[in-house]
């Protein structure tokens, strides 16, 4: 949730929203009596992951707003748990934007982190969501905010109230407003509105800074942790704004203090559950992102990727992007990192990619063949659209083409895409040649097979840039990958396997998505030189193939 050019409009959005009905910080009669299983411990190895906004995917009672009993209503269509049917997407992994209580309708402020937000349904709505899940084989990850909490939460009230308050020490405190502005040149010491004081926040004056140098903070931090592991059964966290939590004089992003609490962190969610999933917002670069590896969170997202995918098949050229994977397997042991085309905080992948499906395709092939831990936002898979402001690109679920978009019975709380009427699952569930069709065929592919789910990653030399050419290998299973990403046909392209690429003989190629590819015959070396994989390769088209040993 976090880029320069979203400040001003995040905090205009934010100001017209209202107090929360309750305050409450912790009401244990709502705790589940008994704690949730956890999801298969390995569900990681080929798992794609589905970004779900509760608020726009399905509302169970006609109020206009998404909800926890909606979500489980639905959840057949992001995995039923049957491996022999296809009808579903097959993700195996679930991350759902936050549920706690907040007074915003995004939630990325809570007033209570123990409590489900009450648009939402209650603790045990959201209970028998992560054990419906579970039966499924979907790992549940929530959204985790630590940086900040809501101006409106009883601690930050509390802590108005002066020096002597029990939470003054939570926040952070000027007597007199601090000449320094945020990272992008924003004001972050925000007047009190009880005393002639100032506080920190970074993002806006509704969400201050909790202060981690406050030993209760991260205490607190820990215990929030371990209630959603252990009472709500969630199977990791998605960290939102990781870089911000521990300002150090006049460095406010990525301090020592921040690496060392989120070491703390880490260590704890495993000690509470070791298969736990952990996976932080950076919005920066590969090279801001390293100082976050190898020992505090498992993963990050690599905005880095995401912006090479869509610039591949944008600009036709996809040399930069298969430089980038390489470099990020270099840097990064065993894949981890969390790849995405877009997220609710980005322009939707079909409207950044100029309303063309064909090149939102080849992006989903990319995306689902290459190495990472693969996120998918809601709606990618139908083609949603979507700008800013925020609202805008977390519309409801288009479902169908009847009223409400078989979101809801009632008025939906934001206006449906224009499109919904054309654009829906209902509009592409028996449509073979739809986005939908192809997004489901990709995750099932990649949770079946173990070169696309676990395998390393080696990028081939193709004599056109506009050619993607790369093989994923686990074992004795081998998958390639060509893809021409631009918008011309092309003839004889040529691609190069390096030394030791594969055993020395000749290799079937076995269509898996796409066309057939020519069989291959690899030196003694393990090289191949001069393959042309097709006579021709249509533009905006990928091959995916199983490459197998002839007899």
């Amino acid at each position: 949730m976090t880029t320069p050019a979203r400040v001003a409009a995040f905090s205009a959005v934010l100001l017209g929203c209202g107090a929360p009905t309750n305050t409450r910080q912790r009401d244990t009669t709502l705790l589940p009596s008994t704690p949730v299983t956890s999801a298969v411990p390995d569900w990681r190895r080929g798992a794609t992951c589905y970004e779900v906004f509760v608020r726009s995917f399905y509302d169970s009672n006609g109020d206009g707003i998404g909800d926890l009993r909606g979500l489980t209503e639905k959840l057949d269509y992001i995995n039923d748990g049957d491996p022999a049917t296809s009808r579903d997407l097959g993700a195996q992994c679930m991350w759902l934007m936050p549920v706690a209580e907040s007074p915003t309708y995004h939630g990325y402020d809570a007033t209570n982190y123990y409590r489900i937000e009450p648009d939402y349904g209650t603790n045990a709505d959201f209970t028998r969501l992560v054990v419906e899940a579970h039966r499924r084989g979907i790992a549940v990850i929530v959204d985790m905010v630590l940086n900040h909490l809501s101006s409106e939460h009883p601690y930050f009230r509390d802590a108005l109230g002066g020096p002597t308050a029990p939470h003054r020490a939570w926040f952070r405190w000027s007597a007199t407003k601090p000449a320094e502005l945020g990272p992008w040149g924003q004001e972050v010491w925000h007047r009190s509105p009880l005393r002639d004081e100032y506080y920190y926040g970074v993002f806006w004056q509704g969400m201050p800074d909790l202060n981690y140098d406050t030993p209760a903070v991260r205490e607190e931090a820990k215990r929030i942790a371990t209630f959603w592991l252990t009472q709500m059964g969630v199977d990791g966290f998605r960290l939102d704004a990781v870089p911000y939590l521990v300002e150090e004089g006049a460095t406010q992003i990525g301090t020592v203090g921040t690496h060392a609490f989120l070491r703390e962190y880490a260590a704890h969610v495993r000690a509470v559950a070791p298969t736990a999933f952990t996976v932080g917002e950076v919005w920066d670069g590969i090279d801001k992102m390293l100082p976050y590896y190898p020992d505090q969170l498992e993963s990050y997202f690599a905005f880095d990727l995401s912006d090479d995918l869509l610039a591949a098949v944008r600009t036709g050229s996809a040399s930069a992007l298969m430089r980038r994977f390489q470099r990020f397997q270099q840097e990064v042991p065993n894949a981890r990192w969390s790849t995405f085309l877009r997220n609710h905080d980005q322009t939707r992948t079909l409207t950044a990619l100029g309303g063309d499906t064909q090149r939102v395709k080849v992006a989903a092939t990319l995306l689902l063949t290459l190495p990472g831990t693969p996120f998918v936002y809601y709606g990618e898979e139908i083609g949603m659209t979507g700008d800013k402001p925020d609202e805008q690109l977390r519309t409801p679920m288009q479902w169908t083409a009847s009223a409400g978009a078989g979101f809801t019975s009632g008025t939906p709380w934001e206006p449906l895409n224009a499109n919904w009427p054309t654009t829906n699952v209902a509009a592409q569930e028996t449509d073979t040649t739809s986005l939908l069709a192809a997004y489901r065929t990709l995750i099932h592919l990649r949770a079946g097979n173990t070169a696309l789910g676990r395998g390393d990653f080696l990028p081939l030399v193709a004599s056109s840039d506009a050619v993607a050419a790369y093989l994923r290998r686990d074992g004795t299973t081998v998958v390639l990958v060509v893809a021409n990403v631009g918008q011309a046909a092309l003839s004889n392209v040529t691609v190069a396997f390096p030394s030791g690429a594969l055993p020395a003989g000749t290799y079937a190629a076995r269509s898996l998505v796409g066309a057939n590819v020519s069989p291959i015959s690899v030196a003694a070396d393990g090289s191949v030189r001069g393959y042309v994989p097709s006579v021709t390769l249509a533009p905006m088209k990928a091959h995916v193939v199983q490459l197998s040993p002839s007899p």
